[in-house]
């Protein structure tokens, strides 16, 4: 029997970087009267909030039962009824020469593979404490751009990955979201995140459930595959609901 439902963020839940729908939001407030959500992504705290917490119509007593697990799971946050906020229990934050030095790998590898955008829509590289995460268009491309990018250099992104990463041997370097290149510290993953939560909330891995649209191998929501959770990957957000109104059919 299923108790945790977990999910990717963008491509997921919503479009990338977007809100997530009203269909969407509706379906994540039933959910929690019944199971315990996670959402795990590459995406920074403030995201999640944006994108999926400000548009929840969930009781506070039901936002205890939601786990938002940003920078893949590098950070993770419970809500606190009484103070009424979301409250850090760790961070598995980069220091100060760590960043430095990834900061001057991902510019150096895209500028010598011709992939440096000179001009931007927002952050090209951005600190989140617990990861650098390089957004090859800025971090606020639209997503027609984005996808548009991926397409075009779907080919090319692992290659990056793989340059980066000779010059960072002691950190973890992931194809992240549909432009993005994330950088944490060795060992950590969306299996990472996975195993934190089910030591925080005691429950086995066969008792979660996890959505994602980058289940294959070298995806970056491949790991919580391969520890052995159970998972259904999706094209997008319409196909994740299209499940969700299943499940919630059968339990209902």
């Amino acid at each position: 029997m299923k108790k945790v439902i977990a999910f990717d963020l963008d491509d997921t839940l919503a479009i990338t970087k977007s809100e997530i729908s009203d269909r969407m939001s509706g379906l994540l407030s039933r959910l929690l009267e019944k199971y315990d959500v996670c959402v795990i992504t590459g995406g920074r705290f403030e995201q999640i909030e944006k994108q999926v917490v400000s548009r929840l119509e969930a009781p506070a007593h039901l936002l205890n039962k939601l786990h938002l697990m940003p920078t893949c799971g590098t950070r993770y946050y419970r809500y606190d009824e009484l103070k009424a906020r979301w409250v850090l229990q760790y961070a598995e934050d980069l220091s100060k020469d760590q960043k430095a030095k990834v900061v001057a790998a991902l510019e150096k590898v895209a500028k010598e593979m011709d992939i440096w955008c000179e001009n931007p829509a927002g952050e090209i590289i951005e600190d989140r404490h617990s990861q650098i995460t390089m957004s090859a268009l800025g971090q606020q491309a639209t997503p027609e751009d984005k996808y548009a990018w991926a397409e075009k250099y779907k080919e090319i992104r692992p290659i990056y990955r793989d340059k980066v990463a000779e010059l960072l041997p002691d950190l973890e370097v992931r194809i992240g979201g549909t432009t993005s290149t994330d950088i944490t510290l060795p060992g950590i993953d969306k299996a990472y995140g996975m195993r934190k939560l089910i030591d925080a909330i005691d429950v086995s891995k066969d008792e979660i459930l996890f959505f994602g649209d980058k289940l294959q191998e070298g995806g970056n929501d491949y790991p919580v595959k391969a520890m052995g959770i159970d998972s259904i990957e999706v094209e997008g957000w319409e196909t994740t609901a299209y499940a969700l109104d299943g499940i919630l059919g059968v339990t209902e």
